[in-house]
């Protein structure tokens, strides 16, 4: 790999996989569109690892608390505010990884045409904005319920269509529920956290039991770009949702679309 395509593919994961825009659909295209190599499992594997450290880091005093606070209800059977958030996230990541293992083949085999990622970048696009216009808005990360946490993770299992959006699916699921933008963005960031821990847990099986080289310059490279675009992307996407609303991301996806089907329908 060379330099260009370490750098454009770490920033596109580290950017994307956070909105509520397609990661995976980018990771897709981005190759496709400028002819490059399939960059190989070990980068895949790479810019998963940037995007779990980056996660991680902006969120490591709530990961902190919520780890302890459901250990201390598995150990000690003391209930909290933190053990309650770390069950939810578990259910809510449930339905996801049942459907990725049993199914995740026939999805990498079938739905990853340029064509089914436009639909569904539009599709779920507007599916957002729709959330995002029509939802109550007025819930706290405080008030999410068992309820809740069942339904994002069903809304999660949507993720798996290329162009879906993991962050932007699980976001539409929180303001269909009334969650205010940021607690739907947070909640929805800290479901990633098990998610990508699984994804590149297997990716790395698969490394490991290959007979691939691995190139370290395009691994570590990959990494870093990653994580440091995943942090920023994080902190400012936060800062400036109840600000500016979805309708940047929707629109984007829209015109995303619309190019996607333009280039690839002849």
């Amino acid at each position: 790999m060379d330099l260009n395509q370490i750098i454009g593919l770490g920033l596109l994961q580290g950017l994307t996989e956070f909105l509520p825009i397609s990661s995976s659909a980018h990771l897709i295209l981005l190759p496709l569109l400028f002819g490059w190599e399939d960059q190989g499992l070990a980068f895949d594997v790479a810019v998963h690892v940037g995007s779990l450290l980056a996660i991680s880091t902006y969120f490591r005093k709530d990961l902190s608390q919520i780890i302890q606070g459901w250990l201390r209800s598995v150990f000690k059977q003391q209930s909290s505010k933190d053990s309650r958030l770390a069950w939810l996230i578990i259910i809510g990541t449930i339905p996801v990884g049942l459907v990725g293992l049993f199914f995740g083949n026939l999805v990498e085999i079938y739905l990853r045409s340029p064509l089914i990622i436009a639909a569904a970048t539009i599709f779920f696009g507007l599916l957002l904005w729709r959330a995002d216009s029509k939802g109550a808005r007025y819930r706290e990360q405080h008030q999410l319920t068992l309820k809740d946490a069942v339904i994002v993770g069903l809304f999660q299992v949507l993720a798996l269509i290329p162009g879906a959006s993991r962050s932007g699916i699980t976001m539409t699921g929180g303001l269909f529920l009334g969650l205010t933008r940021e607690t739907a963005a947070r909640f929805s960031f800290l479901l990633s956290v098990p998610l990508i821990f699984l994804a590149g847990s297997l990716k790395t099986l698969e490394l490991v039991n290959s007979a691939a080289t691995v190139d370290w310059f395009s691994i570590i490279s990959g990494v870093v770009v990653s994580a440091i675009s995943a942090f920023v992307c994080i902190a400012v996407f936060l800062r400036l949702i109840e600000k500016i609303g979805m309708f940047p991301f929707v629109l984007y996806r829209l015109l995303l679309g619309a190019f996607l089907i333009y280039v690839y329908s002849y």
